[in-house]
């Protein structure tokens, strides 16, 4: 007997290698928009971004296509309903991006997205708008070159996740149940390598804020003045010096408190997906990798967590010299998390800290930013089984389970709040340079993106409805 199902996947294959040149033109109007979400002048272009989604949803034929208004940037939400015997697969994406600076280092500008040496390059051409796109596309191959779905589709889109996803995280709560899904499918992480597909099981939690350290009520002549005030920026950078101890550790009391330890199995199990530490450190332009003792560099990128200078500033920045004691200064701060950390008490003790340790003659300020808790989903779940195959079927071998470093701070609220497995399925390369210049996605990865989005929603499509 034939199977109808593998007819479905071919005709919407076929479909989607006919129509690739017109999505990427689709995808490039989408990454013109600059919908940078922690930039208050870009408010009106994030705005746009969602509009835009909202309105392509609604040219792909979803019945129900809803822009929700919060407090901060849009919530765009849509459902196409097939058949109650089927699984309800949730997709979330976002379409904001990060800032651009120092804009002065990309090649082209990050907004006007340009293809060379097979990739295309643009702010969000990875994270995350390029991946959102090859998976509305795979959607698009089923209903116009299929004929039909083969799940229940929810479609989740924010414009914040950059910044925490703090109205996703409130809305969440209010619409459960509309919202409530057999499996949550994340298109928002990575392959380690060309030809090696990978299924992310596990998630860094984050917890950002910012240190200010002000002196006088304005700049002050360095000679008139200097050896009389403290200097902001010397105060910060003592109080900095103490965040980490001489062996990589951060020594903030307590940090590593409720660190869940790696057992021996996942310690080998990371162990066999390692690089070359040479290797990689000369990819990255270093001498040699950093981190915390007695861990590698793959066990400490995924499993142990971190506190890191995102940016700092204060006094002149322009060329030549301009001689001042500056009023203030401030650094960038964010905490990767592993299980069992959790965000809101890494912050207590990190306020608690700088309290203790606050300089003398200057007065200092913390400001809370995004938040988000780890999240580690079991491999066994029947969900990633499908998207396992999937994958394997699309590439020629089957995926590695990774973690990743990195973090989607709606993954655990979406897990609980939903009560559904969420399936972390990405396309992005490492050397990416996602959130930095020259971002780009490799038209290969898009291609086969793009195949495998359309096989694992045949495969979710398998399984019964809950």
């Amino acid at each position: 007997m034939t199977n109808p199902n593998a007819h479905a996947v071919e005709r919407a294959l076929a479909y989607a290698r006919s129509e690739e040149g017109r999505f990427l033109e689709e995808l490039f109007a989408f990454l013109r928009i600059p919908s940078i979400s922690a930039l208050p002048a870009h408010r009106e272009d994030v705005r746009r971004a969602g509009e835009f989604l909202a309105e392509h949803l609604k040219a792909l034929g979803f019945p129900t296509v809803r822009v929700y208004e919060t407090e901060g940037h849009p919530i765009v939400y849509a459902e196409y309903l097939v058949d109650p015997s089927l699984p309800t697969v949730l997709f979330y994406g976002h379409y904001d991006v990060q800032p651009v600076d120092p804009e002065a280092e990309w090649t082209t500008p990050p907004f006007e997205p340009e293809i060379r040496d097979g990739a295309v390059y643009a702010r969000g051409a990875s994270d995350d708008k390029g991946q959102v796109w090859l998976f509305l596309k795979a959607v698009e191959s089923f209903l116009r070159g299929a004929g039909g779905l083969p799940v229940n589709l929810k479609v989740l889109l924010e414009g914040e996740e950059e910044i925490g996803s703090p109205n996703l995280v409130r809305a969440l709560s209010r619409e459960r149940e509309a919202w409530r899904a057999d499996v949550v499918l994340v298109a928002d992480t990575g392959m380690p390598e060309p030809g090696r597909p990978a299924i992310t099981v596990g998630l860094r939690g984050i917890c950002g804020l910012e240190i200010r350290v002000r002196g006088a009520r304005t700049d002050l002549h360095s000679g008139e003045f200097g050896g009389i005030v403290r200097n902001p920026i010397q105060a910060l950078v003592e109080l900095l010096a103490r965040f980490h101890d001489a062996e990589g550790r951060v020594a903030v009391p307590g940090f590593y408190d409720e660190v869940r330890p790696l057992s021996r199995e996942e310690r080998e199990a990371i162990r066999a997906l390692a690089r070359d530490e040479h290797e990689l450190a000369r990819t990255l332009g270093v001498p040699e990798l950093y981190g915390e003792a007695g861990y590698s560099y793959l066990e400490r990128n995924w499993a142990r967590p971190t506190l890191e200078f995102n940016g700092i500033g204060g006094g002149f920045q322009g060329e030549g010299t301009k001689t001042v004691i500056p009023r203030e200064a401030f650094a960038k701060i964010t905490c990767r998390l592993v299980p069992d950390q959790d965000p809101e008490r890494i912050r207590e003790r990190i306020l608690a800290f700088v309290e203790e340790h606050a300089p003398r003659g200057v007065v200092t300020t913390v400001t809370a930013f995004d938040s988000g808790p780890p999240y580690v989903v079991n491999p066994d779940r029947p969900a990633i089984a499908a998207a396992a195959r999937a994958l394997e079927a699309t590439f020629g071998t089957p995926p590695v389970y990774v973690r990743m470093g990195g973090s989607i701070p709606i993954a655990a609220p979406l897990a609980q709040n939903l009560n559904a497995p969420v399936v972390f399925l990405g396309f992005g390369l490492p050397d990416d340079r996602i959130h930095a210049p020259d971002e780009h996605f490799r038209l290969e990865q898009f291609t086969k993106g793009l195949e495998a989005m359309v096989r694992t929603l045949a495969e979710l499509g398998k399984s019964p409805a809950s």
